[in-house]
């Protein structure tokens, strides 16, 4: 057998014929960076990685092309970025890891989601066409893109009016950032390009497009974030009584051929081996979401097996034998993990983006001045401060809505608190309580599982936020399970390269793959029993204040935003309504 020619020949068996170990890369896409990591196929040991920090980041206040100023809520990046990553981090990591690019048998992807791409019929973004530059709607909307929540909100009132049977499989909600009130957004704010965009793409298949010329729609994103259920998208009828200039959006800008989680999507082309320096004709993994596919990189393919992902939000991934309707999951999917079980999704829309959004805002220089000296980062310096006060010694508890909540209210109209400050509340202790928030709603996510008759009976841990010993160990404490660890510091990259391994054929399916090149330490951390119980105290009053402020007792955080979006020119439509002043006055007499 001619290997050269036959890129989907078995890793064993090009072993075998050159008696050389064989390499797969996975690339994962995040919210600031792409990072390419090299994989060896047999044990799965990551041997060199590079990153790229995205030029243009994340545009959430100024459109980068022109200076203008964006709406609140909106969260755009630049294609070309992603390219980047694959002219960049891809031939850093391979000389970095010292082998012959040649061993190279496959590549994997995975990408935040829901992150849109407009494009026309070739793969072009609609960004790259000169004459629509300066319009923010051309450019792609990341998954933190929140501007979308009135159509979400339309989606879920009229889906839940009509009975629509698919609606129960997302909780009971469809976020805002998916790709269905995304869509509609942009046909109702900027016509024009809906009409000039011949695809709606998720950047985890565009990036696959690019790589392989071929268009393949992976089965994650299009049944949980595209309301792909039992064969079918929401019908033409629901849709024209959205907008009836909507009515066939599922039709011409969405459905495409599907691929398998693991299969090969195509080769890479030969314009993209000469990005990457790896072989023309090598096998190119179906895309897949960050969060879902580092779920075999922690050997984390059984029923039960919680993963949740931590970094600048957290995605919580697990399998189930069983189809169960939860409230405010992101979604439940036939195969959309591993092929033959369902897939469960939940999330947490801020975590990270928390911690650090009050380390840049709200703490003093001074602190950042002892971290220096100390030769630590300020995360470090903060976490060292705080980590010996026995717990609720701050007298604190905080809402962890500040980039809106995901799950179980599924709602990006509510916003952060911190309720007990004082004038003696240190900087440190008000930290704290954000860790503190982030494991509250964590446990919210898994208790509603658990009542919903999808136990979760083992948590696992894998991305950045791992490295906080004090943070794993508050977890561990509020949720009063053990918490694992993923071993690899690049869970969804080493899972791209678990995936590119079995559509290279090394394995046969993602769990073989998974057994031999996925690596956990099991139960790092374990309750600490007293400490648990003094948070069970803390987390009645979260619960008390997540229901009253998140289930409609005081609206106060979706009238504030109101406000907020009239006072920076939304006009007079984004004005609290008449009922809505009534009860401010009313709650401020």
């Amino acid at each position: 057998m001619n290997t050269e020619q036959n890129p989907a020949a078995s890793a064993h068996e090009q072993a075998t014929a050159t008696h050389a170990e064989t390499y797969t890369i996975g690339v994962d896409f995040g919210t600031l960076s792409g990072r390419a990591v090299v994989v060896r196929v047999s044990d799965g040991a990551e041997l060199g990685s590079a990153v790229l920090d995205y030029p243009h980041a994340v545009m959430d206040r100024e459109l980068a092309s022109t200076g203008a100023a964006l709406p609140p809520d909106w969260a755009l990046q630049v294609p070309a970025d992603y390219v980047a990553v694959m002219q960049s981090a891809v031939p850093r990591a391979v000389e970095a890891a010292g082998i012959d690019p040649a061993a190279v048998i496959g590549i994997g992807t995975d990408f935040t989601a829901c992150t849109m791409v407009p494009v026309i019929a070739d793969g072009t973004p609609l960004n790259e066409l000169p004459e629509y530059a300066d319009r923010p709607h051309a450019y792609v909307k990341l998954w933190k893109h929140h501007s979308a929540q009135p159509q979400a909100d339309r989606i879920n009132e009229l889906a839940a009016e009509r009975g629509e049977s698919w609606l129960p499989r997302y909780g009971g909600l469809i976020s805002s950032e998916w790709e269905f009130a995304k869509g509609l957004q942009l046909l109702e704010e900027d016509p024009e390009l809906y009409e000039r965009m011949d695809h709606w793409v998720e950047a985890a298949d565009w990036i696959i497009w690019q790589l392989t010329g071929t268009y393949v729609r992976n089965a994650c994103t299009a049944g949980y974030k595209g309301i792909y259920q039992d064969g079918a998208y929401p019908s033409h009828e629901f849709l024209a009584a959205l907008n009836p200039a909507f009515e066939r959006f599922a039709d011409d800008k969405v459905a495409h051929e599907i691929g398998e989680l693991g299969a090969a999507a195509g080769t890479l082309s030969a314009e993209a081996a000469a990005w990457t320096g790896l072989r023309e004709g090598i096998a190119v993994a179906v895309g897949n979401v960050d969060a879902h596919v580092a779920a075999p990189a922690a050997q984390a393919v059984s029923p039960g097996q919680m993963v949740a992902i931590m970094g600048t939000s957290t995605c919580h991934v697990m399998n189930g034998d069983v189809l169960r309707e939860v409230p405010g999951m992101c979604g439940v999917v036939d195969g959309g993990i591993i092929a033959g079980l369902y897939g469960y999704e939940a999330g947490q829309s801020g975590v990270g983006d928390i911690f650090a959004w009050y380390v840049a805002n709200q703490v003093p220089a001074r602190y950042t001045e002892e971290a220096a000296a100390r030769g630590v980062s300020i995360h470090e310096h903060l976490t060292s401060l705080i980590q010996d006060q026995p717990v609720g010694a701050h007298g604190l508890v905080a809402l962890d809505w500040h980039s809106g909540n995901r799950s179980v209210l599924v709602d990006h109209e509510l916003s952060g608190t911190v309720l007990g400050l004082t004038l003696t509340t240190r900087t440190e202790e008000v930290y704290r309580a954000l860790f503190e928030a982030t494991a509250f709603g964590t446990r919210k996510i898994v208790e509603t599982f658990n009542a919903s008759g999808v136990p979760v009976t083992e948590f696992i841990v894998a991305g950045g936020l791992q490295r906080n010993p004090f943070l794993m160990q508050t977890y561990s404490d509020i949720l009063r399970l053990p918490i694992s660890i993923t071993a690899s510091d690049q869970g969804p990259a080493l899972g791209s390269a678990i995936h590119a391994a079995v559509a290279a054929g090394a394995y046969p399916d993602v769990p073989a793959a998974s057994a031999a090149m996925g690596k956990v330490n099991r139960a790092v951390y374990a309750p600490n029993e007293a400490a648990a119980d003094a948070y069970d105290l803390l987390y009645a009053e979260y619960a008390t204040l997540h229901d009253y402020f998140g289930r409609g007792a005081n609206d106060v955080m979706k009238r504030l935003k109101r406000i907020r979006r009239a006072a920076l020119g939304g006009g007079v439509d984004s004005l609290p309504t008449d009922t809505e002043t009534t009860a401010l006055e009313g709650a401020t007499a």
